[in-house]
């Protein structure tokens, strides 16, 4: 069942790249869908990042409740997404909440009626176009409590995503322009 998924992925490449030279702008909203069923998460629980042009940061192009919020500084210290960019390797943790984390952007509401809730589980993979990194993707378990978060994530999961991050890399170039 997960292959369907990265194969409904490179299927949604192959038409954003149609769509974009028709001159169509597209949003990653239907990529962020096919991850989030692919994993049993909700939408805002998966995070595209792109690396910003000066390449000293990255910029949050999906949930768009975080397109404006603020972007993460590579030199970052105590965030997932910088050390995944830096090390340039996947990574997944499950117990997320009691790691020293930058948690600034888990307050950010998910909506104007629901408020933010802490990341207990997540996986984060670079996003490589060939040797060069674009981006990170996350995938997360948001709740209000450890036992309400859901299942672990296992290696497996990682691999996959890795493979989905690797399928979506030639739109992250495309979006960042946006």
């Amino acid at each position: 069942m997960p292959s369907d998924h990265i194969g409904d992925l490179k299927k949604w490449v192959t038409e954003l790249a149609r769509r974009r030279n028709e001159g169509e702008t597209v949003r990653l909203n239907r990529a962020v869908e096919l991850i989030a069923k692919n994993f049993g998460v909700q939408n805002h629980e998966v995070a595209v990042l792109a690396l910003t042009p000066d390449e000293k940061s990255l910029r949050f192009l999906a949930p768009d409740n975080l397109r404006a919020v603020g972007q993460v500084p590579l030199s970052s210290g105590t965030s997932l997404a910088a050390r995944t960019a830096r090390d340039k390797r996947p990574e997944l943790i499950n117990h997320f909440s009691v790691v020293p984390h930058a948690s600034v952007f888990e307050a950010v509401p998910i909506s104007e009626e629901r408020r933010g809730e802490p990341i207990h589980k997540i996986m984060s993979a670079p996003i490589m176009l060939g040797p060069r990194m674009v981006g990170v993707l996350q995938v997360s378990r948001k709740s209000s409590s450890i036992s309400e978060a859901g299942p672990d994530f296992t290696q497996a999961q990682l691999r996959e995503l890795k493979l989905i991050a690797d399928a979506l890399a030639p739109c992250i170039l495309v979006f960042n322009t946006e």
